[in-house]
């Protein structure tokens, strides 16, 4: 199963609280994986709280084309903060 995200919320900093599609959620700190050219322009908290939830990918995605894996977030929203 692909995990879908279906809210997504901004809290602080550069997290941001998930909820998937069989009930999981939690927060996802996304400070440690801003890196690479796709990535960097996120470290301006005004870019980084641009999301959106992709309709068909149901992911995160960013106007200038950056996006996690659902897999990937939904491993990072079941882990303790």
């Amino acid at each position: 199963m692909i995990p879908k995200v279906i809210e997504a919320k901004y809290t602080q900093g550069y997290t941001i609280h998930i909820r998937f599609s069989d009930g999981t959620e939690g927060d996802v700190d996304l400070s440690l994986e801003l890196y690479g050219e796709i990535f960097e322009p996120l470290k301006e908290i005004s870019a980084f709280k641009a999301f959106r939830i992709h309709p068909e990918f149901h992911t995160l995605c960013w106007p200038n084309g950056a996006d996690f894996a659902p897999e990937f977030l939904y491993e990072k929203a079941k882990i303790p903060v």
